[in-house]
């Protein structure tokens, strides 16, 4: 127990490198079966967001749907005694509207013989534009992980923008039916805006572009083999082979077998040059 030198006393073999040959074999057959998934990881990256025009214009208009919702919906003000306020629907209005304390008071409108009606009116086109921000949301974390399936989220998006694109039209009718409730009343007047309008186009964009998509196809080319070596990392992680039953290269095609040659001559004569030296 006490013997801890590096060679073995009876026949001199350098225990810790006994086996350091088998082990990087091990190695490269493991960084083979590694290297093609991450491969196919980046081929689907590139063909989901910088695969050709079409993924280019769908990220950039994903975006754009997002701003816009900066544009106001429409803008209603209350003018009474000793109250004056503005409020608009759109990103930059409802944050204002939590800051100077006016959404707060939506109840208090509610409760009130005089504001109720316009203000229930208001809430219809405010509640569209709620769920348009939610579907935006939906839109940008599918696009971010459209690299896992693409042509599922493809699909995905061309229904979400349908949607959109319905729900910015009834916000864009219900502020037009609000504005006519109220257009006789002293107390409140509505200004409409174009944000619904601007959002309805953004998402008839994203679905033309989609549906392009699936119609051209958007599936990434992978290297040759780099499927079946996948397959087989697969089998090796749940233990049905071991790297010991796989080859040397794994799997090879005759490209990948020219280049590997031209990289050994290439190191053999480097190595012969600088005996020479």
């Amino acid at each position: 127990m006490f013997d801890l030198k590096p060679n073995c006393k009876h026949c001199g073999v350098n225990i810790m490198y006994y086996t350091q040959e088998e082990g990087l074999i091990r190695d490269a057959k493991r960084t083979e079966l590694e290297s093609a998934s991450a491969r196919m990881v980046v081929a689907r990256v590139k063909a989901a967001f910088i695969g050709g025009k079409l993924q280019v214009f769908r990220m950039i208009a994903v975006l754009v749907a997002v701003a816009a919702l900066l544009v106001p919906f429409f803008t209603t003000h209350y003018t009474l005694p000793f109250f004056d306020e503005k409020f608009s629907v759109g990103i930059l209005g409802v944050i204002f509207g939590f800051m100077n304390g006016l959404i707060m008071k939506v109840p208090a409108f509610l409760g009130s013989k005089l504001l109720s009606a316009h203000t229930v009116a208001a809430l219809v086109p405010a509640g569209f534009f709620i769920v348009l921000v939610l579907i935006d949301a939906a839109m940008f974390v599918i696009l971010l992980c459209s690299f896992l399936n693409l042509t599922k989220t493809a699909k995905l998006m061309c229904r979400l923008s349908l949607v959109g694109a319905g729900i910015s039209a009834a916000a864009q009718i219900a502020a037009l039916v609000m504005k006519l409730t109220v257009k006789d009343a002293p107390y409140a007047s509505v200004t409409m805006g174009f944000g619904a309008l601007a959002a309805a186009a953004v998402f008839v964009i994203e679905f033309l572009i989609n549906r392009q998509l699936l119609k051209n196809g958007i599936e990434p080319t992978y290297r040759e083999n780099d499927i079946k070596r996948k397959e087989l990392l697969t089998k090796l992680r749940a233990g049905e082979i071991s790297l010991d039953d796989l080859p040397l290269p794994v799997l090879e095609s005759e490209e990948e077998h020219a280049e590997r040659m031209r990289a050994l001559e290439e190191a053999l004569k480097a190595e012969e040059e600088g005996k020479e030296l």
